[in-house]
This record gives C-alpha cells, structure tokens and sequence, in this order.
C-alpha cells in the first residue's frame, strides 16, 4: 500500500529566498537611515553660494525706471487757422517769453474786422445824430413854448377884455367866443407839444440805449477779431526750450493744430513706469531713492496715472534737491520705497527664487557639509534681501544660487 508523503513548507532554497530578500530590504533601509532620508546629490563647493540668515534692519522696495523730463511742457498750438506766412524760429533753441515763433496769414479774419470795424464807425455816428437830434428837439421845444406862451399871454388879454365887454354889451357873442376858442386853443397846444417832445425825447432815449447796446456789442466782436488777430502770431508764453517746429512756410494750419512746445527749463521732474501689480500700493508721497554721480538723491511722488497700458502704469515723482549736471532724456533707476523700516529675518536674494519660487531652500548644516531642503514662506523684497516669514532662524546658512539641476533632490552633499 502506498503511503502519501508530505511537502515540506520549508526547503532550504525558500528560506535562502526569504533570507536574502530580507537582508536586501535591511539594507536598504539602513542605508536610507543613515542617510537621513530622500534623494542625494554631489555637488562642489566651488560652485554653489552659500548665505547666512540674518537679523535686521528691512525695508521693501522696488527697482524702477524714470526718465528725467521738464518740470513743465507747454503745448503750442494754433487758436487761429491760417497759412504760415513767416517761420522765425526752428526747433531745439532757447527762446523768451513773447517771442514770436509763427506768422499766420487769414484773409476771411481781416475782412470780419474790417466789416466789424466798418458797423461799429456806423453805430457810432448814428448814435451821435441821435443824440444831437434829441438835444436840438429840446432847444426847438423851448424855442414854441416860448412862442406859444407869448401867444398864450396875448389871448388871454384879449379874452378877459373881450369878456368885460361881452357883459358891457359892447361885443356881440359870437366875438366873444371866438376870442375865448383862441386861447383855449393856444393853451390846448402847449399841452399837446409838451406831450409831443416827450414822446419823441423817450423814443430817443429808447434808441440811445439800443444804439450804445449794439455799440458794446460790435466794440466787444471788434476786440474778440482784434484778438483773433493777434493769435494769428503764434509767440512764446514762457521761457524755454523750443522742440521741433513741424510747419513750413505756405503750409494751412487748421485752428487746435499742434505746431511744438516749449519745455521749461526752470525745473525737471522724473516719469517712472511701474509694474500694475503694485498699483494698489502706490500713492502720492511715496518716497524713492537713486544714485547720481556718487551720491544718492531723495524723490516723492507726486502724481499717480490710473490708466494701465502693457501691464504698466506711469507715475510722476518730484526731486527733493536736482542733481547738478541731471539733463533731460536720462534714465534714473529709482527704488520705490513701498514700506517703512522694520526688524526681519531676512536672507540674500539669489537665483534659487526662480525654482523654489520662495517656498523652499537647501538648509546647509554647521560643517558645510551637506545641505538639506526645508520648506520656507518668504514675504516681502528689496533689491538685496527676502524677508524671512517662516522656516528659517537667523544664523542658520543656505544655498541661494541657482537649483538648476536640484529640482527633486533632497540632499545636497557638499564636496
């Protein structure tokens, strides 16, 4: 009778297997503790920078450009339109105050003055006639009342005799009446010139008024074309710098048509562009610095443009002292102070931002040794320092050149 042999759960190949696999995995694993971990890389000492955390005095700012331009710029351009008829000066020169840069000539503006000028001398003699017309209306009032008024005297004689003889019987009726129609006729008269001279003296006045009103009126045009006139010599209103006079002579300029401008030499002030990402953070009396010629230069802010063109947005900045020698044209590189002084934990900047994007740094032990990432926050900037949030203790050291390469190491073992 056959007999069932059992298979042995343990041979000796199995259990060199299971030996061998476990030996592997001690390994590994006291290789990766005694490592401290993750993934290593070899690097030379010679090629990384190494800084020092430190303590201090930071304060944010940022790098931006400005370029120096006159405190002021004054547009010139044509309130009247005519054609050049002369060009006294070309652009790029010095110039006063009331020079006269342009000439026009307008043909249609002559002759509006001269027939505003023309109804104006009209005016004025009508309102003088009237005037004489009223004054002679007077004397000629005064020359019939007194001659009504003798007249008057007259019949009243005539009618208070004509009366005592009519009750004498020694008149008939009908003379007495008609003595009494004579003078109540004469008196009646008077009544009806005085009455007649002051209508004609208050239609005079009326006309006077109207007359000197039209008159204001046509002085007012005449000085308006004479004006006019004027603006037909395009002159300087300040001292300064004249640009580039675009006009030749013949050439028509219409009215609000730019010819230049004169920049004012008395004073600059700075133009800077600025990132929008800090547009909120930017307002009037803002303080910057630059360097000129060796020495530094305080600037404020003093106006903000709201419009953002290109992700850009413009602001203008007053000098606190000018710089002897500053010309227009330069290029300043400004730092805009965006924040006061303040202690911070704060390491150099370097190129290692670009991969980590703040937000973690090789941490290099006390032996130089090795260097060990580490997750960081960083908070603000200026053009030496990051501010330090979290993660980092001052005098600790770090890696702060480029990690082109570390991207996913954990260790750097320095050589």
């Amino acid at each position: 009778m056959d007999r069932k042999i059992k298979k042995k759960k343990w041979t000796v190949k199995k259990i060199s297997i299971y030996c061998g696999s476990g030996l592997l995995v001690v390994f590994i694993a006291y290789n990766f503790f005694l490592s401290g971990g993750g993934t290593r890389l070899n690097v030379e000492r010679n090629k990384i920078n190494i800084a020092t955390v430190h303590e201090g005095d930071f304060q944010e700012f940022i790098p931006v450009d400005g370029n120096v331009l006159p405190i002021k710029t004054i547009r010139l351009d044509a309130i009247e339109g005519g054609v050049v008829s002369k060009k006294y000066y070309d652009g790029g020169i010095l110039i006063d105050k009331g020079d006269t840069i342009l000439a026009l000539a307008n043909n249609d503006l002559v002759q509006s003055f001269v027939r505003e000028e023309t109804q104006a001398s009209i005016l004025v003699n009508n309102l003088e006639n009237t005037k004489l017309s009223l004054q002679r209306n007077q004397f000629d009032l005064r020359r019939n009342l007194i001659e009504l008024d003798y007249q008057i005297d007259a019949a009243r004689d005539a009618y208070e005799r004509g009366q005592k003889l009519f009750e004498d019987k020694i008149i008939s009726e009908q003379e007495f009446l008609n003595l009494k129609r004579e003078y109540n006729r004469l008196v009646d008269n008077r009544k009806i010139q005085i009455e007649s001279n002051k209508f004609d003296s208050l239609n005079a006045v009326i006309q006077i008024r109207q007359t000197e009103e039209t008159l204001v009126r046509t002085r007012n045009n005449l000085d308006m074309i004479k004006r006019n006139l004027d603006n037909l010599y395009i002159k300087a209103p300040i001292d300064g710098r004249l640009s580039t006079v675009d006009v030749e002579v013949g050439e028509s300029i219409g009215t609000g048509q730019n010819i230049g401008q004169i920049d004012d030499l008395n004073g600059f002030k700075v133009r800077a562009t600025i990132d929008e990402h800090y547009i909120s953070r930017i307002y009037a009396g803002l303080n910057g610095t630059f360097t000129f010629a060796g020495n530094d230069f305080g600037l404020a802010i003093t106006k903000v443009y709201p419009e953002v063109n290109n992700g850009l947005f413009e602001v203008d900045m007053a000098f606190d002292t000018i710089p002897n020698g500053i010309r227009r044209g330069q290029t300043l590189q400004i730092r805009l102070q965006l924040s006061e002084n303040i202690t911070a934990i704060q390491i150099p900047r370097g190129s290692f931002y670009q991969t980590t994007g703040g937000n973690w740094i090789f941490v290099v032990n006390e032996g130089e040794t090795e260097a060990v990432r580490r997750d960081i926050r960083l908070g603000r900037q200026n053009q030496r320092y990051y501010e330090v949030v979290e993660g980092l203790q001052p005098g600790e050291k770090v890696v702060v050149s480029s990690y082109r390469g570390y991207e996913d190491k954990d260790i750097l073992v320095i050589k």
